[in-house]
């Protein structure tokens, strides 16, 4: 495995969120030409496959069947919704990224829109989200090997455990999931959610969606709340936009292709594990599993164990490496305590930060393991910042792009969109609304101590990016 350095082109790399490790990715495919890179830049094809990357994650493994648990076959209706919704927030920050190609993605947007303290609060939501949404991510792996062995509760969440200290130990010791490697991982996710559809279609029954809505309509909503965890990650639309040789052209149409593969893909798995398990979907803990042993038997549970546990650690190994970069970042530029710092510059490994990630983790899964709670609340916590972002990065776009342009009503329209998925969230929104004030108040501490500080030491800290020069779209 090659080291994995946090840089972009531009050296704007200040508070790195999750979906921006995609653009890490995109220096390392390069990487080794990078003369040629430097010329030519991405290509669409490998621009799509990167925010195809970014936005597919292994929490497709299970959410079909945790969606199902909360509404039914109704929750099909969440899903479109979704990717209806997706159109206009990937479009509008494909908007952002071909006006201004930035590697520092929705928070240089944010910071350019509303000033430094909202795109620390920003990496605040990033960074904290981590420790709520690694151990449902871990404890997804844990419900496929427990359902392959026939273990209980007791084997997921010990699966969960030795998953989150292997990822801990590869990054505390510099080791990194290669760009390649990891494109590949995304690959071997999307070749098998699409051979689970196509192996399980001729099972399919439309008397399994009857009653289609058992819980209630408003059950649709709840659904569409915890599956804002799966959608995650259309911002590194913008974050990949300065790799691009003409992003005014690459943009829009890696945009397209992304939602059309993300948005067929999703549709189609939930669709087929609602057509073919029918009720029992909502208490699958494995559902590929469960939708495979039905075209090929029992014995297929082991394959799909062993592929979810692979894919699950290659996913938390670039999230942690990710989050704990964004943490040194954070705290380079004074929005973390600068304790946490250690590492950050390139070539780095910011075991201090790592450490605070794993440990927050831990406790996360430990309380998850001590109550019984289950994935969705804690996706719901950690969709909560994302939405958040959401919010914040699509206001940030209609204060940055040209008022009255398609690019500008779409961005109104993803606002709103997401101000009414946030409603959705409900209470766990308290969470992220928690966090960011809890930034705000740290950003306005430590500026009140750098007021008390010689004008030397302020001037030696680092200054915020401004935003990069309009591109002629």
């Amino acid at each position: 495995m090659t080291s994995l350095e946090w840089s972009n082109p531009k050296g704007l790399n200040r508070l790195l969120p999750m979906g921006h490790y995609v653009a890490t990715l995109a220096d390392m495919h390069s990487r080794s030409t990078r003369t040629a890179h430097r010329s030519a830049g991405l290509t669409v094809p490998q621009g799509a496959a990167l925010t195809t990357g970014a936005v597919l994650g292994t929490g497709v493994i299970t959410l079909p069947a945790v969606a199902a648990q909360i509404a039914g076959p109704a929750s099909i209706l969440a899903w479109v919704g979704l990717v209806a919704l997706s159109v206009p927030l990937a479009g509008t920050f494909g908007a952002l990224g071909a006006r201004f190609p930035d590697g520092g993605g929705v928070s240089t947007y944010v910071r350019a829109a509303f000033g430094h303290r909202a795109g620390a609060v920003v990496g605040w939501w990033f960074f904290f989200a981590v420790p709520v949404g690694a151990p449902p991510a871990a404890m997804m792996a844990g419900g496929y090997v427990a359902d392959a062995v026939g273990g209980g509760r007791g084997t997921t969440v010990t699966v969960a455990v030795v998953l989150l200290a292997t990822v801990t130990a590869t990054n505390a010791r510099g080791l990194r999931i290669s760009g390649r490697v990891q494109l590949c991982l995304t690959a071997t996710l999307a070749v098998l959610l699409a051979a689970t559809v196509v192996a399980a279609l001729p099972e399919a029954r439309l008397a399994s969606l009857r009653p289609f809505a058992p819980h209630g309509w408003t059950a649709v909503a709840g659904s569409a709340a915890v599956l804002v965890w799966a959608f995650a990650g259309w911002e590194a639309v913008a974050s990949l936009a300065g790799e691009y040789r003409d992003p005014a052209r690459a943009v829009p149409r890696v945009t397209a292709v992304a939602v059309t593969v993300v948005g067929t893909l999703y549709v189609a798995l939930a669709a087929v594990t609602l057509l073919v398990l029918g009720p029992a979907a909502g208490s699958s803990t494995a559902p590929l599993s469960d939708l495979l042993a039905v075209s090929f038997g029992g014995p297929i549970r082991a394959v799909t164990a062993l592929v979810a546990v692979l894919l699950t650690l290659g996913t938390m190994n670039a999230y942690l490496a990710g989050v704990s970069r964004l943490g040194a970042a954070l705290a380079r530029d004074g929005a973390l305590p600068a304790y946490l710092a250690s590492g950050h510059e390139l070539g780095g490994v910011p075991r201090r930060s790592l450490a605070l990630v794993s440990v927050l983790s831990g406790v996360s899964l430990a309380a998850a393991a001590a109550t019984g709670v289950g994935l969705g609340p804690l996706m719901l916590l950690a969709s909560g910042c994302f939405t958040l972002v959401y919010v914040v990065g699509t206001a940030a776009a209609v204060r940055l792009l040209p008022r009255h342009s398609w690019a500008w009503r779409g961005a109104v329209v993803a606002l709103a969109s997401v101000l009414v998925l946030l409603v959705f969230i409900g209470l766990h929104a308290l969470w992220a609304v928690g966090v960011g004030a809890a930034a705000l108040a740290y950003q306005g501490w430590r500026g009140r101590r750098d007021a008390r500080e010689p004008a030397p030491a302020r001037s030696a800290r680092a200054v915020p990016v401004p935003l990069p020069p309009e591109q002629p779209v």
